[in-house]
C-alpha cells in the first residue's frame, strides 16, 4: 500500500488560542481552524436581592446551543425559599408559562454519612405543565449555595420542539445534593429569552452567566 504525504509548503499551523488542525480546501493542504463546542460569554447577571433574574436579549439564531453557569446562587430563605427554578419563553411575552414536560432526580449524601439517596423525585419534574422546571434547592446557611448548569438547545429553531437539560450541586442543611433534570419545551415557536427565580422568596446573591456554544 502507497503512503502518501503532505507537502510541507502546504501547512498553515501557526498556533493559535482555541484553534485545532484541519485539511483546508486543499487535498494535501492542513490549517487551523477553530475548535467546535467553544464557549462564548454573551451575558453575565449578579443577583443581589432580586426577585428574578431575566435574560431577554442574545438568545437568537446565532447558536444553536445557549449554556447558563449558576455560581453560588444563595437563597434569601429557607424550605420553598430555597428551591431555584427557571422557565423560557416566546418573543417579547414575559408570562414565563411554556408547556413543559421533564424529568428529575436527585443523588444525595449527609455530611455525617448516616443518609444517601438515588431516586427519582416526581416533585421535581412537570408533564405537560407550565410552571417553573426544578433546578436545585438551598437554604440561608452561610454553607449553603446552588452551582450549576443549563443547556438550551436551539431555541429559535420554528420546526422543532427545545430540549434542554442540566444539573446542579447544592447542599442545603447538611446534605450534598446532585441534581439531574432534563426535558423539552413543547413548542415550535423560536424560544427568545429565559428567567430563574425562587419557588418564593428572593435571590439573595449569586451569578449567572450566559454563553453561545460555536
Amino acid at each position: 500500500m502507497a503512503l502518501s504525504k503532505v507537502n510541507f509548503n502546504s501547512l498553515n499551523v501557526t498556533p493559535s488560542a482555541s484553534k485545532a488542525i484541519k485539511f483546508n480546501s486543499s487535498n494535501n493542504g492542513l490549517e487551523t481552524g477553530d475548535v467546535g463546542g467553544s464557549l462564548v460569554l454573551i451575558s453575565t447577571q449578579t443577583a443581589s436581592s432580586s426577585s428574578a433574574i431575566s435574560f431577554t436579549s442574545g438568545i437568537d439564531s446565532t447558536y444553536k446551543e445557549y449554556v447558563f453557569k449558576f455560581i453560588n446562587i444563595h437563597p434569601s430563605g429557607d424550605g420553598s425559599d430555597g428551591v431555584f427554578k427557571f422557565q423560557a419563553d416566546t418573543g417579547t411575552n414575559t408570562n414565563y408559562n411554556q408547556t413543559i414536560t421533564s424529568t428529575y432526580f436527585i443523588a444525595y449524601h449527609k455530611e455525617d454519612g448516616s443518609e444517601t439517596s438515588l431516586g427519582y423525585s416526581t416533585g421535581g419534574d412537570l408533564a405537560q405543565g407550565t410552571g417553573f422546571q426544578y433546578i436545585g434547592s438551598g437554604d440561608t446557611d452561610s454553607d449553603s449555595g446552588i452551582s450549576g448548569y443549563l443547556h438550551l438547545f436551539d431555541p429559535s429553531n420554528t420546526t422543532f420542539v427545545k430540549h434542554f437539560t442540566g444539573k446542579t450541586i447544592n447542599n442545603p442543611s447538611t446534605y450534598a445534593q446532585n441534581e439531574y433534570f432534563a426535558g423539552y419545551f413543547n413548542t415550535t415557536t423560536a424560544i427568545t429569552r429565559v428567567q430563574f427565580k425562587m419557588a418564593s422568596g428572593n435571590i439573595d446573591a449569586g451569578t449567572i452567566k450566559m454563553y453561545g456554544v460555536l
